[in-house]
């Protein structure tokens, strides 16, 4: 089959034109984080995506083996210029808006931890099966390094689990083992470790059976209160989370944490 792929530093992308199908890998060792060049390359890829015509679902994983995503860059957040943290926001916002509000069906196959932001990415995404490996474990844990998730972030979190486990997992800044991911509803189903590609493209198969615009349609009116609200709040969630990052408390808690990573290693 006639496929197209394009590649740039952190994600890889191939187009399988017979089925319509684009596979979008995430190549960003070590632990696939969202840098500033992440989120810009994650954009454009589903922007192209997107406008092409050929191309009517994307399956997203990982190139590296255990981690689907470590989530935001704590590099991006510490330690740097108010003009920079603005950059980093806006371009964290940019990828939710694209992934969330994608006409495309989006299929997480989910083939290591996925801790906050790589939790987001999953839960933005239509369909969620995870790799049966209790070692991997998925959930937005913000609250362990004592930063709060973003009001979308819980939006899009409470939508998928609801408001009782989303309170209580955002408060306690939980990580679930994946067992428990899939009990809580967090994950959509669970599959042996070989067997997740096959299994996102039985599923991508299932979901490109129905007519496009009728599946796009009740997509846009299920999440367009949540969309619409991060877009009517743009400027303002920015120039919070500026604020907020930019505090010395804040910033001597990632600091903190940056060099409790160095140590693990």
């Amino acid at each position: 089959a006639p496929s197209r792929s394009f590649s740039n530093n952190k994600i890889l992308v191939e187009l399988d034109e017979s089925s319509g199908v684009a596979m979008m890998k995430f190549k960003s060792p070590p632990v696939n984080s969202l840098s500033l060049e992440f989120l810009t390359e994650f954009s454009i890829s589903l922007e192209k995506l997107e406008n092409d015509r050929a191309c009517r679902g994307v399956i997203i994983t990982s190139a590296l083996p255990k981690i689907f995503s470590s989530g935001l860059d704590i590099t991006e957040m510490c330690g740097k210029s108010m003009e920079h943290y603005g950059e980093f926001w806006r371009a964290v916002q940019e990828m939710w808006l694209r992934l969330y509000s994608s006409n495309m069906v989006t299929v997480a196959a989910v083939n290591g931890s996925s801790p906050a932001g790589g939790c987001l990415i999953a839960i933005s995404c239509d369909y969620r099966i995870m790799a049966e490996n209790p070692k991997f474990s998925i959930g937005l844990n913000e609250a362990q390094l004592g930063i709060v998730a973003p009001f979308w972030f819980k939006d899009t979190f409470v939508n998928v689990v609801g408001h009782r486990i989303a309170e209580s997992s955002l408060q306690l800044g939980s990580l679930y083992p994946a067992p428990e991911a899939h009990r809580l509803g967090l994950v959509d189903e669970l599959v042996p470790e070989e067997k997740l590609m096959e299994k996102a493209a039985a599923v991508m198969a299932q979901w490109l059976a129905l007519p496009d615009h009728a599946r796009q349609l009740t997509k846009t009116m299920m999440r367009k209160a949540v969309l619409d609200r991060l877009v009517a709040h743009r400027e303002e969630d920015i120039k919070h989370f500026i604020t907020f990052i930019s505090k010395e408390s804040i910033q001597k808690s990632l600091r903190m944490y940056m060099e409790m990573l160095k140590k693990r290693k």
